[in-house]
């Protein structure tokens, strides 16, 4: 049987408009998948629902239809995306009214059942993560549009591969090497050179978008249209499987993928080869995602510039927590950046940067209180005083939290073209999710001399956010470089090199088949990234800030 080529035309709300068009013209492929949701969009969409009861999707998914329906529909193309967020029913209605408006004749179902809000009263949006059989179900229905609200982001492939090849839901190996392969996909062209530790490698000022050559066993080939930008090697797809994953055992509501048994290989030119997935069966319970809104928050940025940053910043600290302290805000944090240099030869260089956040469930205590507060010292603080813009007033904030629910506590539906429904039954196979005993690792590096230098001239870094905690994958590019990263940067190592993790749990997962370790770091988001508790609020650098910590680094491999 040949592969099923399924593409990839969006990694985020926002990402490239005319990224559909791209695939449907640069080449082959069969499904294309559209990836819309993250934790914060569900927030952004349960605030647009707020005003308008019929909005919570992504109006930009069917703009783009608007653009392209037509001509996936004469290439036989079929279309999968998560953009229903919070109202699946409501954009398959609208995609219908666009359809025959263009006189496109094409049938447009959709997958409901994840919203869970009514049960968790208080919150903005509650939604559980569902798997990819209500997309299979469309798809065999004879769907040629799906859309979804919350599934997993690798549902977005398995759910075809499912329907292409029959898979049911014991294929568990098979189902596994689909979720590998969607995770690989769903950030788009993080997995050809976008974002890459080492982008120097290749062209990646436009990149292509990925697609994956799935075949009958599971397995897969990564790779993307001929002619495109960026580039696809294992360095770009192992760099992508660890992003925002933990252990070796990645869950999800359909299988249970063991990322410790992928195996990676270059397959030729932009080409991945993804073998040897081990699946398992799904753990007991639904994630499920819990929004809220948290309060208000505010912010300015006072600028320092020249001699005595330390007792600028001191002054204004002073100055303006005395005038708030009328009505304190529930939280005040300032930070100190100092990217001032000495005997700069730009004002701009000579400037540190002191940044005062608040937060309160009062919008009037971050509002006009900060702003006036800040704004009255424009003649009475420290020297060259400014600010990079006047405080506004106040702005709401979220709040995340995830959950566990039973199966058996969602209705998983798909609704066909026709309007019939059909329930999607949970797995009756399920297995506890149990951390994996720590693997053997290589032998250490035999003594040599060492060269103090940064830890990224060896070793590879991703990073990224779940709720309130954030992993740092580091992978190496040779056995050489894995034998010292392996037993060079222990969970000390690494508080030592990042010190805002020193007080934190941080857990190392080794993957040796990657050559990588991955560490979760709990809390250091706070209660996640729509409460932008620091200052990188989705830790996407934190990765880039370790590979730019020195270290003693054999010479061997420099």
């Amino acid at each position: 049987m040949n592969p099923l080529r399924i593409g990839n035309f969006s990694g985020f709300y926002g990402d490239r408009f005319d990224a559909l068009r791209e695939m449907l013209t640069g080449g082959e492929v069969d499904v294309l998948t559209g990836d819309y949701l993250a934790e914060l969009t569900m927030l952004i969409l349960g605030r647009d629902r707020l005003k308008d009861p019929s909005a919570g999707y992504a109006r930009t998914f069917l703009r783009q239809l608007e653009d392209c329906l037509g001509l996936a529909r004469e290439r036989g193309v079929r279309i999968v995306a998560n953009a229903g967020g919070l109202n699946p029913a409501g954009l398959a209605a609208q995609i219908r009214e666009v359809a025959d408006r263009l006189g496109v004749p094409v049938r447009v179902a959709h997958v409901e059942g994840d919203d869970l809000t009514a049960a968790h009263p208080g919150t903005l949006a509650a939604h559980a993560y569902l798997g990819g059989f209500g997309i299979a179900a469309c798809l065999r229905a004879g769907a040629d549009v799906v859309v979804t609200g919350r599934v997993t982001d690798a549902a977005l492939v398995t759910g075809p591969a499912a329907a292409r090849f029959g898979w049911r839901p014991a294929d568990h190996d098979r189902l596994a090497g689909a979720v590998v392969a969607g995770h690989v996909l769903e950030c788009g062209t993080q997995a050809t050179g976008g974002n890459y530790a080492f982008f120097g490698e290749g062209d990646v000022r436009r990149p292509g978008f990925p697609l994956a050559e799935i075949h009958a066993d599971g397995s897969s080939v990564i790779t993307k249209h001929p002619g495109t930008g960026g580039f696809v090697d294992v360095g770009t797809v192992t760099a992508q499987l660890l992003y925002e994953t933990g252990g070796a055992r990645y869950a999800g509501p359909d299988v249970t993928a063991r990322l410790d048994t992928v195996r990676l290989s270059q397959d030729g030119p932009d080409r991945v080869r993804i073998e040897g997935v081990r699946g398992e069966a799904p753990p007991p319970t639904l994630k499920t995602g819990l929004n809220r809104l948290g309060g208000f928050r505010n912010e300015v940025v006072f600028v320092l510039t020249g001699l005595d940053i330390e007792a600028k910043a001191a002054l204004v600290r002073e100055q303006l927590s005395d005038a708030l302290a009328k009505a304190p805000p529930r939280e005040v944090r300032w930070e100190l950046v100092r990217t001032d240099r000495a005997d700069a030869d730009t004002e701009e260089t000579a400037s540190a940067l002191l940044r005062l956040v608040v937060r309160d469930p009062d919008q009037q205590v971050v509002g006009r209180a900060l702003s006036g507060a800040a704004v009255e010292l424009a003649l009475a603080s420290y020297p060259g005083f400014h600010v990079l813009s006047p405080p506004g007033k106040g702005a709401p904030y979220g709040v995340f939290e995830d959950v566990y629910v039973p199966h058996g506590a969602v209705d998983h539906v798909a609704v066909l073209h026709d309007g019939r429904r059909i329930p999607v039954p949970p797995p009756q196979e399920t297995r506890p999710l149990d951390a994996v005993p720590p693997p053997p690792l290589p032998d250490p590096l035999p003594p040599g001399p060492t060269r103090r230098a940064p830890l990224g001239l060896v070793v590879g870094a991703r990073s990224g956010d779940k709720g309130g905690n954030a992993n740092v994958g580091l992978w190496a590019r040779t056995d050489d470089a894995w034998r010292w990263l392996a037993h060079t940067v222990t969970t000390d190592t690494f508080r030592q090199l990042l010190p805002e993790t020193r007080e934190l749990p941080v857990t190392r997962h080794p993957l040796p088949n990657l050559r990588a370790l991955n560490f979760v770091v709990e809390g250091i988001l706070g209660d996640g990234v729509a409460a932008q508790a620091r200052f990188d609020p989705q830790a996407k650098a934190l990765g880039e800030w370790l590979r730019s910590r020195h270290l003693d680094i054999p010479e061997t491999l420099l």
